[in-house]
């Protein structure tokens, strides 16, 4: 038997038929619900500051996250980094979060439609109409919202940075033979 907490963010990860159910026991009691997606592979401040922000907007909070096969063929062979049961895990694990599913597609289409949050928010420089979902979220009366990154804060750069404080550390050893 888990213990109550670890219990309570392993509830939190949903199927898709879960996530539709809660979304719909939701939707009944007029809370608003708020979706956001990514890859999410190696957690860092600028997430956990745009996701909070994502759940300010709303009462309830759904992260739709890339599975693994399909972050490698978004990212590339070397990605994910963190397993899809750590990302989900991870993701579960925070207070403002009510429900990470995860996705084989390249995108969350089929999910946002699914679903139908009131709200889609996507962070960074996408324009709300180049948000994957928008078109469909919008006929259906929600909004869809662009959330400001934070500068200096990116998977990528974390990525870039291990790679060269590897090669220094390399170079440092290589030049000591």
């Amino acid at each position: 038997m888990l213990n109550p907490v670890f219990q309570a963010v392993q509830d939190k990860i949903q199927d898709w038929e879960g996530a539709i159910r809660l979304a719909e026991q939701w939707k009944s009691k007029e809370e608003v619900i708020v979706f956001t997606n990514g890859c999410f592979d190696i957690l860092h401040y600028g997430h956990l500051h745009y996701l909070a922000e994502a759940r300010s907007l709303g009462q309830r909070l759904i992260i739709g996250i890339n599975s693994a096969s399909s972050v490698k063929r978004l990212k590339g062979e070397h990605r994910p980094i963190n397993d899809e049961l750590t990302r989900l895990h991870t993701l579960a694990s925070l207070a403002f979060v009510d429900a990470v599913v995860p996705f084989e597609q390249d995108t969350p289409l089929a999910l946002i439609q699914k679903l139908m949050p009131n709200i889609l928010v996507k962070g960074g420089d996408w324009a709300p109409e180049q948000i994957v979902g928008s078109k469909e979220v919008i006929e259906a009366g929600g909004l869809v919202m662009s959330l400001p990154f934070v500068e200096g804060y990116s998977t990528t750069n974390i990525e870039q940075k291990i790679i060269q404080d590897f090669l220094k550390k390399r170079g440092k050893e290589e030049s000591k033979k």
